[in-house]
Formats: C-alpha cells, sequence, structure tokens
C-alpha cells in the first residue's frame, strides 16, 4: 500500500503563491459630496469677503484698533507656522524628528490656518509632489495647456478652484504613517472644534482685552476673518505663482519657481523651486539674503531640543542641481566634512 506521503499533489492541489495586494489607487472611491462643497465655500467665501470689505470698511467707519492688529499677527505667526513648519515640512515632508509635544502643537497651530485636515492636507501635498504638473497632480497651473487661456483657466484652478474638486486624495495610501499615530488622528477629527476655536478666539480675547462688544467684533473681523483669508491665499499663492513665475535656480521636474516678494508672508514656502528640487531639506531659502522663517523656528526647536535629525542643506547636494553661478550658502547649511591634511612622510 502506498504511503500517504507519496500519493501525486494533484494540479488543483499544489500549494499556491501568496496573493499580492493590489496597489491602493490615489483617488477615494467615495467622492466629496455636496455638502463637503458647500462646508469648503463657507470657510473660503466668506473670510474672503471679510478680505475685500476690509479696506473700505476700515475706512469708513474706523474699525480698527491696535489691539486687533497685535491679536491677528498672533494668531497669523502661529497658524501659519503651524502651516509652513507642521503641516509642510514636518508632517509631509519629514524635514526633521519631533517630541510628542511639539508635534502635537504643530498639528493643532496648523488646523488654526483653516486649510483642512492635516492628514487631508499631508495626502493631497504628498500627490502633489508625485505628479508635480503632470497628470494627477491635484493643483497645477498647467493642468489645462500652456496658452494664455488654459493658463488663466489653470492659475484660478490652482490657486482655489481645485478645493471643490470632487476626487479626494486617499490618505491610506499618501498618509499611512500619519493615520497609524493615535494623536494625529485625534487632531484630525477635531478639526471642526479648532476651526471653532481659531475664529472665536481672538474675538474673546479682543472683547476682553478692550471690556466691550465693539472690540470683540473688531477682533472677529481682522484676526479671524481677514486673518484667515489672507493666511488661505498666500498658501494658495505657493500653488498658483510659484509655478508660474518667478525665478528658476535648482534643477526640478517641474515648473517651481523662487518668489522672493512671497517670501516674509509665506514664512519661507515661496522659495519654491528649491524645494522641489529638494523636498526634504528643512530650509527652503538656501542662500544668504533668503529670509526662511519656518527654517529659523525649526533651527530654534532644535536648539531647545524639541527637534531633532533636521535635514539641512547638503552644499554637495545642493551644488550638483544649481543652475547658473554658484552663491554661498545661508546659516543652518550642513557643514562640509573636513578634509584631513595628507600625513608627512
Amino acid at each position: 500500500m502506498t504511503a500517504a506521503t507519496d500519493l501525486p499533489v494533484l494540479p488543483d492541489e499544489a500549494p499556491r503563491p501568496a496573493a499580492r495586494r493590489p496597489p491602493l489607487p490615489d483617488i477615494d472611491p467615495e467622492p466629496r459630496g455636496a455638502a463637503a462643497r458647500v462646508l469648503i465655500a463657507v470657510f473660503t467665501g466668506v473670510p474672503m469677503l471679510a478680505l475685500l470689505a476690509a479696506v473700505p470698511v476700515a475706512w469708513a467707519w474706523g474699525l480698527l484698533d491696535w489691539q486687533a492688529i497685535v491679536i491677528g499677527i498672533a494668531f497669523y505667526l502661529v497658524s501659519g507656522l503651524g502651516i509652513a513648519m507642521g503641516f509642510h515640512r514636518y508632517f509631509t515632508h519629514s524635514s526633521f524628528k519631533a517630541t510628542r509635544a511639539l508635534k502635537i502643537i504643530l498639528g493643532v497651530a496648523g488646523s488654526l490656518a483653516v486649510e483642512g485636515p492635516v492628514l487631508e492636507w499631508v495626502a493631497d501635498h504628498r500627490r502633489h509632489h508625485k505628479y508635480s504638473d503632470r497628470e494627477g497632480d491635484p493643483h497645477s497651473p498647467w493642468r489645462f495647456g500652456d496658452d494664455w487661456k488654459a493658463l488663466t483657466k489653470g492659475m484660478i484652478w490652482a490657486h482655489m478652484g481645485w478645493l471643490f474638486d470632487r476626487d479626494v486624495t486617499s490618505q491610506q495610501k499618501f498618509a499611512p504613517d500619519w493615520l497609524a499615530d493615535r494623536d494625529i488622528r485625534a487632531v484630525s477629527r477635531l478639526f471642526p472644534a479648532l476651526v471653532a476655536a481659531t475664529l472665536l478666539l481672538p474675538a474673546v480675547i479682543g472683547g476682553v482685552w478692550t471690556m466691550s462688544w465693539q472690540g470683540a467684533l473688531i477682533a472677529f473681523f481682522w484676526a479671524s476673518l481677514v486673518r484667515v483669508s489672507f493666511l488661505h491665499h498666500v498658501t494658495w499663492s505657493i500653488n498658483s505663482i510659484c509655478h508660474t513665475f518667478g525665478r528658476l535656480e535648482f534643477e526640478a521636474r517641474d515648473k517651481s519657481r523662487n518668489v522672493a516678494w512671497l517670501a516674509v508672508l509665506s514664512f519661507g514656502e515661496s522659495w519654491h523651486n528649491l524645494h522641489h528640487a529638494d523636498p526634504t531639506c528643512a530650509r527652503h531659502g538656501v542662500f544668504k539674503g533668503q529670509i526662511d522663517i519656518a527654517a529659523r523656528a525649526i533651527w530654534l526647536a532644535e536648539k531647545l531640543g524639541w527637534a531633532r535629525d533636521v535635514r539641512w542643506p547638503d552644499p554637495a547636494r545642493l551644488s550638483a542641481k544649481k543652475l547658473g553661478e554658484q552663491r554661498p550658502l545661508g546659516s543652518m547649511a550642513r557643514p562640509r566634512p573636513a578634509v584631513a591634511p595628507p600625513s608627512g612622510r
């Protein structure tokens, strides 16, 4: 009698290789609904209308006080650095490692800019880098072509039209690292509450500071609505202006450009050509004289022990990508390795 171990293996009993998981799609199968797009319209449109009304209202009624200016600048710094240093350089590109406290602070601060939950922001921006100025880029100004009509349409799309697109970037594909982080999942879920806080806190502070309802309303108008809309347009200008106009200083596979006049308002984000040439670099304005406030904030966090493993500019790496004349790098560049003198004989 033949032993069981000697029986032949039938074809349909043969061991099968482990099934390979299909790649995750870039876009979630569930499109953005009408209610979500209405909310986007409210949170972008209302502050923008306030921004348009700001100058004539202030001129006609004198509705501006120094307290509202101070509160507005403070919230602009916190929320703007939350986007530039936090959402962009830390969460999206891992330009440095942060302590748990700094990680949470950056997640909250970036949410105060009302540019979407951190997980959604990171996923969209990583998809932008994967397909920059090509098919699949969520907000390229070159989406419709390169003649003036197509580029005009593309600039509008890149600036804010893309926010209303029904396609939703897959967080499972583009942000699995932060989806696995309990703290950041919580910050992302708390986005509606943080939106309420960023809009109401300036009014509360203004009212308490001036001890008046007028002070609260002035602070709400300037430090909430106008501040949020102004920061929105600065951020959106990186998508539109910095992929169309400006100076080309480094080799990149897209149309990113450096735009000097936006540098201070964007905390250094408008040195966009360098960023696309070296996305994980913690400093975007790498040359002397190129102001990069977010990089300086990262430098300070490193000195305080809140950030580590910072990816500062590498002179050798950047030199290989530089176009035209060589220029000296600014501070915070990674020092060149010392060359040992030849040993005498």
